[in-house]
């Protein structure tokens, strides 16, 4: 069984003025999304800003989500470290404190052959009992999980059960389901993929969009399993505009500028992310408005 089917939300981390977490802001953050219909929340992630998030923030961040969420929708944790060692670490205290599953992102930086990526992440499974999302991202991380390596992950290791697939590759990613025989549960990392990876058999999107548009992103993955793939289709087509402007500079500069502009207090970014350039946020503002979603100010 899946760890959830639908549209979890890679929510951002919220920052006070200051810098410092701001972790009442998070706890209305995760109400909003599961208010309208977000199906998982997926916390620490890449879009958390988790690179420059101390190891007790982060560990803070992933308890604040568990117990705001109280079993609502699923928490996935993001505890990936390009040191299996911290990885470890952070994935065993989210445990503990009760996440539903864990994201490990590819080891960054130190680029791991396959050899590698299988030694990492069945180290990572064995030291905790909850499932694992692999978390293929190459162009943040310089290192890619081969089908193969997936598929030979998730048929050896028990609780290695999902994959986040972020590649862009519509090739690849057929060739994994192709290998897996339904060994493996695939999420789409990309907002403009949804439907095509739904397509080729996977069963949601681990999404930025949620972020600012929780209900319709849910509304993609449900209606094409339903059965309503032209609805799907329209939905993920009408949202391009807006998915382009959110990816106009380094996730997440765009999306907490959004969530700003909606007056949901995402507060700044940490250095080094810049803030938004200020001809990228009017384009934003325009495709905000003309998705049909209320601006602040």
């Amino acid at each position: 069984m899946a760890i959830f089917t639908g549209a979890g939300v890679a929510i951002v981390t919220p920052m006070k003025e200051n810098g410092e977490v701001n972790y009442e802001q998070l706890e209305r953050l995760v109400d909003y999304q599961i208010e309208n219909g977000t199906d998982s929340i997926i916390i620490c992630g890449t879009t958390g800003e988790s690179s420059t998030l101390t190891e007790e923030e982060h560990s803070e961040c992933i308890r604040t989500a568990i117990v705001r969420t109280n079993k609502r929708v699923p928490v996935v944790a993001g505890t990936g470290s390009n040191c299996t060692e911290t990885a470890i670490s952070l994935t065993k205290q989210a445990e503990k404190d009760g996440a539903d599953a864990a994201l490990i992102v590819t080891p960054y930086y130190n680029k791991a052959t396959q050899n590698g990526l299988k030694a990492h992440y069945t180290a990572i499974a064995k030291s905790v009992d909850i499932p694992l999302v692999m978390y293929n991202v190459p162009s943040r991380t310089g290192c890619n999980i081969a089908p193969a390596t997936a598929v030979d992950l998730a048929k050896n290791v028990d609780n290695i059960v999902a994959i986040k697939e972020a590649s862009g590759n519509i090739s690849q990613a057929a060739l994994l389901m192709q290998l897996a025989e339904g060994c493996i549960d695939m999420y789409s990392g990309n907002d403009d993929q949804i439907v095509p990876l739904l397509s080729l058999g996977g069963v949601g999107v681990i999404s930025v969009l949620s972020n600012v548009a929780p209900k319709e992103t849910h509304d993609i993955v449900a209606k094409f399993l339903a059965g309503d793939v032209a609805g799907s289709r329209d939905l993920q087509l009408k949202a391009i505009p807006l998915i382009n402007q959110l990816f106009c500079e380094v996730n997440p500069i765009p999306v907490k500028m959004a969530l700003n502009l909606m007056g949901l207090q995402a507060g700044p970014l940490r250095m080094p992310l810049s803030e938004m350039e200020p001809e990228h946020t009017e384009n934003l503002k325009k495709a905000m408005v003309e998705f049909g979603i209320k601006l602040a100010n």
